[in-house]
């Protein structure tokens, strides 16, 4: 307690002690013990309304010993599923340690696409993700001074590369190198590049990256595969310092369908690992191109936004027309993007209306909004307004296509000065204004389609910002460019909305993340979260046939495959008690990325312990780790000291005291008739 509030305390005694010699000695004539048990009472009462003014404080310190964290990060991928037995052992040595428990907090997870709790090792995980295991453990202790022990090959296939990763001084990691750490002669197809979709007869690009780890020199046969052709080879050198090579061709597309392509190259003499000599990849060749025509009479970074995400199928050309331009140019076009039209486009909307084209109708701060509500039926926009910007905010119940995996998280705003809309036909959002953080009633982005045409609506200017922040927030495009890719498949179809809609891939390079998504909805076409789906799989090969409902996630229903061993399947999606269904094709390749490796990657293991303060050991080194750990000063359990401030007297029980005490002296005073 602080000088200055011990002479505050006395200050209040002589303060209190004054005012009852005042009141009842200097005023009072009565005396005896009475008066004393009143004088009491009242410099009690005036001391403790002093005290509470005062609010006297000290200070309490508390002493914890705080162990360092020993926590143990085991690999459970296929990879090193050999080693089992060694990595039990060592985990049952270094849990149960005497020395260890007594100086460190242990605990153990498991890691290998996900992170988990360690309760038992399978040993079946088909990734691994060594970056997420550390920068889990980083989370979970944060800066308490934290040992993690690495158990694990090495061998990292997916995730970002844990070697480059920057972690907080107080985790040090000590990997454990578990497999075999021989370094093997090996020739391998490291990656194949190509295009998801081609054309029907047009050349496609195949490039391959071919990797030799050895001292030798070697020629080695390359061949280009698809469909099981050989289409190109070529023949390659390699030697210590030349360990890596690119091959590069271009196939033509001969036929329609879902192309398998191999890359196969010749296998060394007595090599280990045959399994990598060989990779596929899956291209689809179609025979359709759709031609969107982007009119525009200015020149804006929304244009070239657009042609790119939209252009990101090749299946889609996206071609920049002039309002102004020969009508013979616009016979060809199946789509047309009308951004920010004027009095100029009247052309171009004569052919839309006569030919019955689509439309998506992108307007901003330079649209005339009198000549747009001159030129379409569906909805009038009152203009005369001032430009603002507006956050979207998406329509979780629209029903015409999926959108429940698209993401405006952190979209910046777009601009736009259009006013309220009226609807003369019905429309359906896809996106809704927010101004402010409050939800308003005019739609961002919506849709038609109750007739042969459908007519897209976009109310706002600076869509490239959208493309850029995904780019942001991911490190690609894929969220943006799949949302512009279903805007253009629902405006390209001729179809009728559909009820139930079903998502999946036509070939799944292994059964790891492989799924099926599928929406329906009521009559009303709001989402139906009570429907009950059903999915019949059937391998074409073995001709059996698997029943199993569809999980609700979210807003969409989800069937995981990745259980399925590879081959070739039919399904179909019905919905209980009503007559929807949908059926399809899908392929699952046999590729494990875990057979990829053959021995324990230890260069990038010690370098990783080398950045963090750790030393890498091996698994028949468990005993120096235990040792090390033991005797690191920089380890032990530290004395921490908290200083908590208190007060003096608890307020409540104070003001209960000065309470009491001024009722027993008025009864007391009443009683005696001093009242």
């Amino acid at each position: 307690m602080q000088t200055q509030t011990v002479l505050f305390i006395i200050l209040a005694v002589i303060v209190a002690l004054i005012l009852v010699l005042v009141q009842y000695y200097h005023r009072q004539k009565t005396k005896g013990k009475t008066i004393m048990v009143l004088s009491f009472l009242r410099f009690i009462s005036i001391f403790g309304v002093l005290l509470l003014l005062i609010n006297p404080k000290f200070i309490q310190n508390q002493y914890q010993i705080e162990k360092a964290n020993l926590v143990l990060l085991v690999d459970n991928s296929s990879s090193v599923k050999s080693e089992s037995n060694i990595i039990n052992k060592t985990l049952e040595e270094l849990g149960s340690s005497k020395e260890l428990k007594s100086k460190f907090n242990i605990s153990a997870y498991s890691f290998g696409e996900s992170f988990r709790a360690k309760d038992s090792l399978t040993f079946l995980e088909k990734n691994t993700n060594i970056t997420k295991a550390l920068r889990t453990t980083e989370d979970i202790y944060g800066r308490t001074t934290t040992v993690g022990v690495l158990l694990t090959d090495g061998n990292q296939t997916i995730g970002r590369d844990y070697e480059n990763i920057k972690l907080k001084k107080e985790l040090r990691v000590f990997p454990i190198c578990i497999g075999d750490t021989t370094v093997y002669e090996d020739v391998r197809v490291e990656q194949i590049n190509t295009n998801p979709y081609s054309f029907l007869n047009n050349k496609f690009p195949v490039e391959a990256v071919i990797n030799y780890d050895g001292n030798s020199n070697i020629n080695k046969t390359v061949s280009v595969f698809v469909d099981g052709k050989k289409e190109y080879q070529e023949k390659l050198y390699f030697s210590e310092k030349e360990n890596s090579k690119i091959i590069q061709t271009n196939v033509t597309a001969k036929s329609i369908g879902v192309k398998s392509i191999t890359i196969s190259v010749e296998t060394l003499k007595n090599e280990k690992n045959e399994f990598n000599n060989k990779k596929s990849a899956y291209i689809e060749v179609i025979d359709e191109t759709t031609k969107i025509g982007l009119v525009s009479s200015i020149l804006h970074p929304d244009i070239g936004a657009l042609k790119k995400s939209i252009e990101v199928n090749e299946q889609r050309q996206v071609f920049i027309i002039s309002p102004n331009t020969d009508k013979s140019s616009l016979e060809n076009i199946d789509v047309f993007i009308l951004y920010q039209p004027n009095s100029s486009f009247t052309q171009v909307y004569d052919f839309i209306s006569k030919k019955k084209v689509h439309t998506l109708t992108i307007s901003g701060t330079k649209t005339d909004w009198r000549f747009l509500n001159s030129v379409q039926r569906h909805i009038a926009i009152k203009n005369g307004y001032p430009t603002q910007d507006v956050l979207p905010k998406l329509n979780s119940s629209f029903s015409k296509f999926d959108v429940s995996e698209f993401s405006v998280n952190d979209y910046p705003p777009l601009e736009t000065n259009a006013g309220p809309i009226t609807f003369h036909e019905k429309m359906e959002s896809i996106l809704k204004m927010t101004i402010k953080g409050v939800d308003i009633d005019n739609p961002l982005l919506i849709v038609s389609g109750e007739t042969a045409r459908k007519d897209a609506y976009w109310f706002g200017e600076n869509i490239w910002k959208w493309r850029v922040q995904e780019y942001r927030n991911s490190k690609d495009f894929k969220n943006f460019d799949d949302f512009i890719a279903k805007i253009m498949v629902y405006l390209t179809s001729y179809k009728n909305k559909n009820r139930l809609n079903v998502d999946y891939k036509s070939v799944y390079q292994g059964s790891n993340n492989a799924k099926i998504t599928a929406t329906y909805f009521d009559e009303s076409f709001t989402f139906d979260s009570n429907a009950k789906i059903m999915a019949t799989i059937i391998n074409k090969e073995t001709g059996v046939k698997k029943e199993v409902p569809m999980l609700l996630v979210s807003n969409f229903f989800e069937l995981d495959i990745s259980n399925l061993t590879p081959g070739k399947y039919s399904f179909n999606i019905s919905v209980l008690d009503k007559s929807y269904s949908k059926s399809g094709f899908f392929s699952i390749t046999d590729f494990d990325v875990e057979k990829q490796f053959l021995s324990a990657n230890t260069k990038k293991l010690e370098r990783l312990a080398s950045k963090t303060n750790g030393r890498l050991f091996f698994s028949n080194k468990t005993t120096e780790l235990k040792k090390q750990l033991v005797e690191d000063n920089a380890l032990l359990p530290v004395q921490k000291k908290t200083e908590n401030i208190v007060p003096l007297v608890d307020f409540r029980i104070l003001l209960g005291i000065i309470a009491l005490a001024l009722t027993i002296e008025w009864f007391l005073r009443k009683y005696y008739g001093l009242i």
